[in-house]
């Protein structure tokens, strides 16, 4: 497993009503750094469909990742690689049992059976699944595990400012 690790960016700004944005050097870009796989899809546009890239659960989890991880910043639990899909996907939508099982309370988790399939279907909800890339981030670059700067493969945002 190849994994890169790739600077996230939002951009911070300032605007009165009728201007122009502006960043001064005060405001300067937070930078993020995720791990990612080398062989995850580059970040599609904000909008376009799904490609299973990875960046918007590697960064934060989800409110429902919120609710299963048990944490607010980071990693999701939920997410996991698949291999045969060459994508991360939401274990709340297709791996619902091991994920309720690990997120739940020791007493409640006899009731992961019983709640499996009400999560997956509401989940696809809750994630906006087939809905676009709701992902704001920008990804900045990608360094792999040897410590070389690597480019990133295609334009994941070129479109965007």
């Amino acid at each position: 497993m190849l994994v890169a690790s790739l600077r996230l960016s939002t951009r911070i700004c300032s605007a009165s009503y009728g201007q122009r944005p502006f960043c001064t050097p005060a405001m300067a870009t937070p930078t993020t750094t995720i791990l990612i796989r080398s062989d995850a899809p580059a970040k599609p546009a904000l909008g376009s469909s799904c490609n299973g890239c990875g960046v918007c659960c590697l960064y934060q989890p989800c409110p429902l990742g919120m609710l299963l991880s048990g944490r607010r910043s980071g990693r999701c639990a939920a997410v996991y690689w698949n291999d045969g899909l060459h994508a991360y996907r939401c274990g709340a939508v297709d791996r619902t049992l091991p994920v309720l099982l690990s997120s739940l309370p020791r007493p409640l988790r006899a009731l992961a059976p019983v709640l499996a399939r009400p999560l997956a279907a509401a989940a696809l909800r809750w994630i906006a699944a087939a809905k676009g890339c709701d992902s704001s981030l920008q990804v900045m670059d990608a360094t792999m595990d040897a410590g070389h700067p690597t480019p990133l493969v295609g334009a994941a945002n070129a479109d965007q400012p």
